[in-house]
């Protein structure tokens, strides 16, 4: 069995696809693709096929993770560097493969181990009101605010969980916050951080651009982490 991690975008129209539907068309592509799938033991055996932190509905990203096991003793279709442009064809308009690695065995999960996020967040209000807010932000000591977890209210400081916020202007003149939000050992939404401080601050588009793991002190991409240090180019054929 080897373990091939996949990093893929989603944009345009099928932003509006829920995770569960994303889940399901990457089954139907890695079957299309004739993968040499390891499934789970059982009555209903599925595909392994271990999923990211999860996107919001209907926002955008170019970095979201997908890990699949693969049977290396069966025949695989292609090359292992050509997986993104084969999947690529068997996924529609907006979910394109753009970078692969094969992971060692026992590499944690994307769940247990990506640390923080990187949000484009585009926002209605104009840019001197948004660098004011992210001047606020940065300089609060505690950020405060009542969450729902598992049916009850709690008081958590969101501070903490804010690594980075950059505020600019787009191409298309839009104000829009580049902001570094924690997920350990509970994500900050980009919702969350939007209604922080008042007044808050209305998205109007959300981009996830990079999703980081922390080792050793170092910042890395999740391909990165657990990279076999030998990866071969082609298993049984």
């Amino acid at each position: 069995m080897i373990l091939v991690r996949l990093r893929s975008t989603k944009e345009g129209k099928i932003r509006f696809a829920s995770h569960r539907d994303v889940a399901r068309l990457w089954e139907r592509a890695v079957r299309v693709a004739q993968l040499p799938l390891v499934y789970s033991e059982g009555f209903s055996p599925r595909p392994r096929i271990a999923f990211g932190l999860a996107l919001p509905t209907g926002s955008e990203s170019d970095a979201e993770y997908i890990d699949v096991q693969l049977d290396d003793a069966r025949p695989q279709p292609c090359a292992v560097e050509e997986l993104p442009a084969l999947l690529t064809k068997a996924l529609p308009p907006g979910i394109a493969v753009t970078g692969v690695a094969i992971l060692e065995r026992g590499t944690p999960s994307l769940q247990q181990a990506v640390t923080s996020c990187v949000w484009d967040i585009t926002v209605k209000q104009a840019i001197d009101d948004v660098r004011d807010w992210t001047q606020r932000v940065l300089e609060a000591p505690t950020i405060v605010a009542s969450r729902q977890r598992k049916g009850k209210e709690v008081t958590d400081d969101l501070r903490p969980q804010v690594r980075a916020l950059e505020p600019y202007v787009d191409a298309e003149g839009n104000s829009v916050v580049r902001a570094e939000l924690g997920t350990q050992p509970r994500s900050l939404r980009p919702n969350e951080l939007l209604s922080a401080l008042e007044p808050a601050l209305t998205e109007r588009l959300l981009r996830r651009k990079h999703q980081y793991i922390e080792r050793d002190g170092a910042r890395l991409e999740p391909l990165q982490v657990g990279a076999a240090p030998a990866t071969p180019t082609r298993w049984a054929s």
